[in-house]
């Protein structure tokens, strides 16, 4: 008797360039994921051949860990020193947890969750160390909130992407406990003014923070997005500041002591401060308001018609209270539309609708945040801080030209 062949195709060995590419992609990743995370690599599965009918192949079935379309391929930029989030190619204020941006001062750390503590002493009553298991006894909160480089700003060429320009930000859902928590717990002396953040990486990262900080909506966090930190991002323990420069948000926290003064740590000192006109400005906590058009960027191309404006506006005072864009080179402003919800020191996505004619402009973004702060030009800036401006707290608007063809460029700016 004959044996019936099922004519649907299935993988036959086969493999395109494309699922080539992405084996060797995830091949070059399991490796540290195995290493961080203590398990055995996911199977990983090999798609079939793209096909022009889809309904006529068995496609994989579930497994252990989900996966992006090859055709969607959005990856950080990385640096000796730090990665940089795709600005351009996220669709809302959550930055996927792979996609967060990264800022290294001696590497990733490979920390056993089973045997971190954090220790809090100091100024306190009772000085105590907690485990992670500890952590997660406590009342845990929930909130949405960016993360932002003090040096977040780069320019020197039209050729740049909203990455390359500001892609040191990104937000996420943090989970975790109050710092106010802990320190009810250890009680805090009258006498303490300050607290000393310590991380576990070889540079032993520390900055001092001002107690008022973790009496207002400091936390200790160990989620992200709905499972554990990644690695990079602190595993198993950072610290969150909402609005404070990220340099200030320790990663891999293992220490905690309370103060009367500030510790003058290296990265307080001799980093992290910068000129303004005939002095030097230290503890510049908070981030300053900003907003960056993402689409339509470089190397985006526009055509004539109805063009949506889209974009993110941050603070780290609070809120976003309004955000105006301008298509004609900031003659004229116009109000955008503000992506519910709203949240306190968070990226807020906004949209303006705009009918294009063809003409060359340049588009432009600015952000006022809740307190009134109007996000300044570079010659602002330069005006208030003197030429000398180094690169911290770096806020300008910044524009987008768009040439006759409808080619985006990133416009250049020079301090006169």
């Amino acid at each position: 008797m004959k044996k019936h062949r099922n004519d649907r195709k299935i993988a036959s060995g086969k493999i395109s360039r494309r699922t080539l590419l992405g084996g060797v992609i995830a091949a070059a990743v399991l490796p540290i994921q195995s290493l961080f995370a203590g398990e055995r690599p996911p199977e990983i599965q090999v798609l079939p051949e793209i096909t022009d009918d889809p309904t006529k192949i068995v496609g994989p079935g579930p497994s252990q860990l989900g996966k992006r379309s090859p055709f969607e391929q959005p990856v950080r930029k990385p640096s000796d020193i730090s990665s940089r989030t795709p600005l351009q190619d996220l669709h809302s204020t959550i930055t996927p947890a792979d996609l967060h941006f990264e800022r290294h001062h001696a590497g990733i750390p490979s920390i056993d969750p089973a045997k971190h503590e954090l220790l809090i002493h100091g100024l306190v009553e009772n000085p105590m160390k907690f485990t992670l298991a500890d952590i997660k006894r406590f009342p845990s909160i929930t909130r949405t909130c960016f993360i932002e480089c003090a040096g977040n700003f780069r320019t020197g060429k039209a050729e740049m992407t909203p990455q390359d320009i500001l892609g040191l930000t990104s937000q996420s859902e943090w989970t975790g406990v109050m710092l106010s928590t802990l320190f009810n717990e250890v009680g805090i002396s009258n006498q303490a003014k300050w607290f000393l953040a310590e991380g576990s990486d070889a540079a032993v990262m520390t900055r001092t923070i001002p107690i008022a900080k973790a009496w207002d909506d400091a936390m200790i966090v160990y989620a992200q997005n709905g499972e554990a930190i990644r690695p990079e991002q602190g595993y198993p323990m950072r610290l969150l500041l909402p609005g404070f420069e990220s340099n200030m948000n320790i990663k891999w926290l293992r220490r905690i002591e309370l103060s009367e003064e500030p510790y003058m740590t290296r990265e307080e000192t001799s980093k992290y401060t910068y000129p303004v006109k005939d002095k030097i400005r230290m503890f510049s906590f908070e981030l300053d308001a900003r907003s960056i058009i993402t689409y339509p960027s470089y190397p985006q191309k526009v055509n004539k018609g109805w063009v949506e404006i889209r974009g993110i506006a941050w603070s780290g005072r609070g809120k976003v209270k309004t955000v105006e864009v301008s298509t004609d080179a900031g003659k004229t402003w116009q109000l955008a539309n503000l992506q519910e919800p709203v949240l306190s020191k968070a990226h807020t996505y906004f949209r303006y609708l705009w009918d294009w004619k063809g003409e060359a402009t340049e588009i432009l973004s600015r952000v006022t945040d809740k307190t009134g702060y109007l996000q300044p030009t570079l010659a602002q800036l330069a005006e208030a801080r003197g030429p000398n401006l180094g690169g911290y707290h770096m806020n300008p608007i910044t524009a987008w030209q768009i040439k006759n063809d409808g080619t985006v460029l990133f416009k250049l700016e020079t301090i006169k």
